[in-house]
């Protein structure tokens, strides 16, 4: 049976805490480097951040924040980020492989929003 997501080889609390820190950094720098697996996981998280974003109300404001880490990310994303894809449904985030890393040889991978 699938679980529907990648253990990332983490235990649940550090993995959760991971991909916070890796959302809060993609909202906050808008481009990240970091494993592909990792990113492809991060990737559904800042879609459904930008989604958030896009409705703009008081509950949608404290839902981001109760992942993302720090508010000054969550009020670039509800004023700079989400009214920039306005017109777009879903598809917010672009991810570039880059190859192997040295040391481990983990497929490494830039995530990053998708400039309109």
């Amino acid at each position: 049976m699938m679980a529907g997501y990648r253990k990332l080889g983490k235990a649940s609390d550090k993995r959760k805490a991971m991909l916070r820190g890796l959302v809060t950094d993609t909202l906050r720098y808008e481009r990240i480097n970091t494993t592909l697996f990792r990113a492809k996981e991060a990737r559904k998280i800042v879609d459904k951040m930008i989604t958030l974003g896009k409705r703009g109300d008081l509950h949608a404001r404290r839902q981001a924040l109760s992942y993302i880490y720090d508010k000054r990310v969550v009020d670039k994303l509800f004023n700079e980020i989400a009214p920039k894809y306005e017109n777009r449904d879903g598809g917010y985030t672009r991810i570039y492989k880059l190859g192997a890393r040295r040391g481990d040889g983990a497929e490494t991978a830039i995530l990053e929003l998708v400039s309109e």
